[in-house]
């Protein structure tokens, strides 16, 4: 995991339309990521897993990377994400195409994404193929760097989603929030 600030600043200058992250989300914050993830249950799908920092957090918490999916669209991510962690399923795609991912009973989707930043029906085909992966009793896991719910108000209510919310982590930059959603009726 050594060097990812700098491979991480190279893609955002590269790439910015791809990485627009200011720094990869800190230990604190992927360790909450990962808190409430099950090292008995199910896979589990992660989305923009970038430098690997929430892919560590996974693994720490138990879970064994031949369980962990990863979906991330920079090609060069990608690579340091198979270097780093053998065994983990690797996925050079859109997180839109989340529900289409060949895994049975993931408990949870776990993103880094921007997921704010992101047009409406984009969210929309995230949040309705997690759901479709994860079911009713699985979650979808987003951070925000803001005060309000990372998902778009008219998805949520749509989806009849509920949430909770960890307490400011103040380890990260910027300070952030973890959500966790659930869709009773998937």
């Amino acid at each position: 995991m050594s060097g990812d600030l700098g491979l991480f600043l190279a893609q955002l200058l590269k790439k910015p339309h791809q990485v627009v992250a200011l720094a990869p989300s800190s230990r604190a914050l992927s360790a909450e990521m990962a808190a409430t993830l099950d090292p008995e249950g199910g896979p589990v799908i992660e989305l923009g897993a970038g430098t690997g920092r929430i892919t560590q957090a996974i693994i720490d918490r138990g879970i064994p990377a031949e369980k962990i999916h990863s979906i991330e669209m920079n090609p060069v991510f990608c690579d340091r994400l198979r270097a780093d962690f053998p065994g983990l399923n690797v996925y050079q795609m859109s997180a839109g195409d989340v529900g289409e991912l060949p895994v049975e009973g993931a408990q949870a989707v776990v993103s880094g994404l921007p997921l704010l930043s992101m047009p409406y029906d984009l969210q929309s085909a995230i949040l309705s193929g997690t759901f479709r992966q994860v079911g009713p009793t699985g979650t979808y896991i987003q951070f925000t760097y803001g005060p309000k719910p990372p998902v778009k108000a008219e998805i949520r209510a749509a989806m009849g989603l509920t949430w909770t919310t960890s307490r400011k982590i103040w380890g990260n930059l910027p300070p952030a929030r973890v959500y966790r959603f659930a869709c009773p009726s998937a």
